[in-house]
């Protein structure tokens, strides 16, 4: 019961960063039925209603009954961890991106090793199947290589990484858009996920500790930041 309760916490984290951080879903929007939103999120049906259920107790969802979940109209999405959110907005370069993923996210994949529950792994696992899938169809990845490093931050259970992913997003979108132009980068990029994850998996976390930092120096290497 309480590893329930934790995972529809942390799925209506999820809900809520879809809404206030990656501006998926704006106010007065439907959410997605409860087959695709739960399989997506790779949770059983009952830990989505749970979560929805938070959502709506906290005044950012409402059901109607007969049309769907839908956030409410008159939620106000622009107060959302203020200061982070205008540090992404700023024009900040590739290199001061890439250092700050260096400083945070090698902590993150420690950290989430410790700590990530079987289903988080299982999602963190299967995000890094769908990077790969996008990268062999040359297919745009940014949605979803956001998707496995928030899952990663997700799963070190610290609050204050949920402010970080704004950030974290923008270095993420201008590393995606580099590399879009560099194929060592794709290539590598799938190799060092699978090293990471092969960690995660094993429960080893400075191996996964060293294999995101490798990762990451490795992509400034690659796309010549310097």
């Amino acid at each position: 019961m309480n590893r329930r309760k934790r995972l529809s916490d942390s799925i209506a984290d999820d809900i809520m960063s879809m809404i206030m951080i990656e501006k998926r879903f704006c106010p007065g929007d439907k959410l997605p039925n409860e087959i695709e939103l739960s399989e997506e999120l790779n949770i059983s049906r009952t830990t989505l209603r749970e979560a929805i259920r938070i959502l709506v107790t906290n005044g950012i969802l409402e059901i109607e009954r007969g049309r769907g979940t839908f956030v409410k109209e008159d939620l106000d999405i622009s107060n959302t961890v203020p200061s982070f959110q205008e540090l992404s907005n700023e024009k900040i370069n590739a290199k001061d991106l890439y250092e700050m993923r260096l400083i945070f996210e090698p902590e993150a994949a420690y950290y989430a090793t410790l700590r990530a529950s079987d289903p988080e792994l299982k999602r963190i696992l299967e995000y890094g199947k769908q990077i790969e899938e996008k990268i062999k169809l040359n297919q745009d990845r940014t949605e979803v290589e956001q998707k496995f490093h928030k899952a990663i931050a997700k799963a070190t259970h610290n609050e204050f990484m949920d402010k970080l992913m704004p950030v974290i997003f923008e270095a993420i979108d201008k590393g995606v858009t580099l590399s879009e132009k560099n194929e060592l980068v794709a290539k590598d990029t799938i190799n060092d996920h699978k090293m990471i994850i092969e960690f995660m998996q094993a429960r080893n976390p400075e191996g996964a500790r060293s294999a995101m930092k490798i990762h990451i120096l490795r992509a400034l290497k690659d796309l010549g930041i310097e």
